[in-house]
């Protein structure tokens, strides 16, 4: 049994976390929230009681702390006496947490990539560039490392895995869909951090088809899915995280990540890269000043956790699934809906930062019961899909199916 957690980062999706964290401290224990900036820290914890969220009164404390020394976050973990760390902070400082946690012996999870400042969309597979070279190094610790555990990746690669287990015999694609179809009410604005979100789009659009990689420009690769509640949605292809583990770690020849865009965002963006403002390379100003250009954008843009009071509508994220069953040709789509509104009137955030700050929580009670303390690295696919789907069920992450016998609720309570 694993018990109290820290929390890195204090952003929106990091509220969700502290949230959901408070919601289950009977079995997470004493709660922690890190980040260089205190009194951001405090102001989750401001709104935890203010939602009344704590389950049972005990440990809700906030530190400042620069994540990206190990010996400081180290010593963060040793002080508080936690054995999980939900990192949930920059992409950027995934691998000095996680160096931390393994000096420490603690539980390592993360949402996303690790990605250096300098350097955008390096070779694939994304997971073997910095992750994957520390299996042995978690394995010898001892340490549980889970990789990717937020929405996409994360959830769709448990609906990937429940698609092998249960649906089909051979699969020969998954397509992973996610469509916001809400409304913040802003002339535009990222719904992570603009950083981050950005460099996610600038670079090649890796895919794996005919299981070998694919590149192509983003915005080049576009399709219409009609997805349930949300509708027809324009969606483009794009390169994503969990394509790079389901490739290597799925016998599936084909996997795709599709992510939908409206009309006025791409041209935004195309504006913005074309005339270099999305660029991560530093510039001299006619003053002498030195500034990264994506960095400026990131100051003119909206904070993504100020969108949440005024966001309506409601998000889809799904994976359909095609192959054989029995001999027969089969599909399925496996996915969630999830509400802007009901996400910021339980936690404060919106829909986008719900659906990645409620699985690793899920995952942290897995962990903390030993189904999930694995001790060593993982990708969410490489674990049992139902006891963690079972959880979202029950912390408003329902799993939906849709295939020849209808549109239901799955039930994995039995599982």
């Amino acid at each position: 049994m694993k018990k109290n957690v820290l929390i890195i980062g204090a952003g929106g999706v990091a509220q969700v976390v502290a949230h959901k964290c408070a919601q289950h401290n009977d079995v997470l224990g004493d709660l922690h929230i890190a980040s260089r900036t205190a009194a951001k820290c405090q102001a989750i914890i401001d709104s935890i009681h203010e939602k009344k969220n704590l389950k049972n009164p005990g440990v809700l404390e906030g530190h400042a702390l620069d994540a990206t020394d190990v010996d400081a976050t180290a010593a963060l973990i040793e002080k508080t006496g936690c054995q999980i760390v939900i990192n949930v902070g920059s992409a950027f400082i995934n691998m000095p947490v996680m160096s931390a946690c393994i000096k420490t012996g603690v539980a390592y999870l993360d949402t996303a990539i690790h990605e250096e400042q300098d350097k955008i969309c390096e070779t694939p597979p994304w997971y073997a560039n910095y992750e994957w070279k520390r299996r042995a190094e978690c394995e010898a610790a001892g340490v549980t490392a889970i990789l990717g555990i937020g929405f996409d990746p994360g959830v769709v690669n448990a609906y990937a895995k429940l698609a092998v287990e249960d649906y089909f015999d051979k699969i020969d694609s998954i397509d992973i869909i996610d469509i916001n179809a809400g409304s913040h009410g802003k002339y535009f604005a990222t719904n992570f951090d603009p950083e981050i979100n950005f460099r996610e789009f600038t670079g090649t659009v890796y895919s794996w088809q005919d299981s070998k990689w694919q590149s192509n420009k983003m915005f080049e690769v576009k399709k219409i899915w009609d997805m349930p509640v949300v509708g027809e949605s324009q969606t483009f292809m794009t390169g994503h995280d969990e394509v790079h583990s389901l490739s290597q770690n799925l016998d599936v020849p084909n996997v795709r990540f599709w992510m939908g865009f409206g009309d006025h965002y791409v041209n935004v963006f195309t504006v913005l890269k074309n005339i270099g403002l999305l660029s991560e390379q530093p510039v001299t100003t006619a003053e002498g000043l030195e500034v990264v250009p994506l960095k400026v954008v990131k100051a003119c843009l909206p904070d993504p956790s100020s969108l949440a009071p005024d966001y309506t509508g409601k998000t889809c994220i799904g994976d359909l699934v095609k192959g054989t069953k029995d001999g027969k040709e089969t599909e399925v789509l496996i996915y969630n809906v999830a509400d802007h509104k009901d996400a910021y009137e339980e936690v404060g955030s919106q829909g986008i930062s719900y659906t990645a700050g409620v699985p690793p929580v899920a995952a942290a009670m897995l962990i903390a019961t030993g189904e999930w303390d694995v001790k060593k690295m993982a990708n969410v696919e490489e674990l049992p899909a139902k006891p963690f789907l079972n959880l979202l069920n029950g912390m408003g992450l329902p799993t939906r199916i849709k295939d020849a016998d209808g549109d239901r609720a799955l039930d994995f309570s039995a599982a």
